[in-house]
This record gives C-alpha cells, sequence and structure tokens, in this order.
C-alpha cells in the first residue's frame, strides 16, 4: 500500500497541474472515501493521484478504485491508455483496482447494481454527451447519502470540477429515464 508523504499531499491540494484537479484532492482529503469510481481514465493521472489521496486517509483500509474509459476504442489516439497499460499502471497503486471499458451507458449499464456505496464519482469532461446523459439513470444505485459526484466543467474560461448534490443526481437520473422511455 502506498502512503502519500505530506509533502507530496501539499503539492497535489495546493499547486499540482491542472489547477483545477486541486480541488478533487481536497475533496477526497474532506470525504475520505473508501471507494472511487471516475468515468474517463485518460492518461491515469489524475487516476493515480486520487488513490494515493484517498490512501493517505484511509491507510489500513483498501481502497476501491473502479475506472470507466473507451480505453482502445478511444476515437483519438494518443489521449488516453490502452486498458492493460491502466490495469497495470493503476494496480502498483496498490487499490483494489476494476477497469471497466466501454462509454459511461454501456459500463454503467453492465455494472451499476455491483458499485453500489461509492463514496465518490468523477467524471472527465471528454465524455460523450448522449451516453453520459442517458448513463445518469444508473448514478442513483450507486451512491448512498454522503457519496458526492464531481463533474468536470471545461465551458466558459476557467475549468473546474462542479459538485452535485444527490438531489441533482436525481434530477438528471429523472431526465434520462424520461428520455429513455421517449426513445
Amino acid at each position: 500500500m502506498n502512503h502519500t508523504s505530506f509533502l507530496k499531499f501539499a503539492y497535489l491540494t495546493l499547486l499540482s497541474k491542472p489547477s483545477h484537479e486541486r480541488a478533487v484532492f481536497q475533496t477526497i482529503r474532506h470525504l475520505k472515501p473508501s471507494s472511487i469510481v471516475e468515468i474517463g481514465v485518460g492518461l491515469g493521472v489524475r487516476s493515480t493521484r486520487m488513490i494515493a489521496v484517498a490512501q493517505r486517509y484511509r491507510p489500513n483500509e483498501g481502497i476501491r478504485y473502479v475506472g470507466i474509459d473507451l480505453f482502445e476504442a478511444r476515437t483519438q489516439f494518443g489521449t488516453g491508455l490502452p486498458l492493460k497499460e491502466a490495469h497495470k499502471r493503476l494496480k502498483a497503486t496498490g487499490a483494489n483496482v476494476r477497469v471497466i471499458p466501454g462509454d459511461p451507458l454501456s459500463a454503467l449499464a453492465r455494472t451499476a447494481n455491483g458499485l453500489q456505496s461509492t463514496d465518490l464519482v468523477v467524471i472527465a469532461a471528454d465524455q460523450d454527451t448522449q451516453s453520459l446523459t442517458n448513463a445518469w439513470f444508473y448514478l442513483p444505485r450507486m451512491l448512498h447519502d454522503k457519496s458526492l459526484v464531481l463533474i468536470e466543467d471545461t465551458s466558459g474560461q476557467r475549468h473546474r470540477y462542479r459538485q452535485l448534490n444527490s438531489a441533482e443526481v436525481e434530477n438528471l437520473a429523472k431526465g434520462s429515464a424520461s428520455s429513455r422511455r421517449a426513445a
């Protein structure tokens, strides 16, 4: 199990780049999650950092990390890791790692029931809009009353992570369910 030193932790929460990801690490510091689901792994840098910060606050417990990504099915090459490489890098953190290939909708449709009691969901901005819109239907079954959902927002001048409360997630799920019925 990796333990993040105070200096590395301070760097991640105060100085790391890109600067908008600091909010994710600060949220982990306050929430102290034992289970994290990340939708959009990309190059895995944020993933390994999130696991390291979570391990700092739960040194005697295993951190459960689930990464959902297109991996090899990505249309833009060079924007992320292949599945095997992602698993290898993330497993090296000492966390209980599971990587799930697919877009948000297909991956969550297959696995949401097995991801109950997730403490933190982090959603990258590069997700297919329609897939994510339909995937909201599955999120509430994964969450408990203290769970947090952070979604990366790249609209406007500044990139940031926006925290969604349970009511917002429920509304997105209801909108997703009604659009599923209409289809």
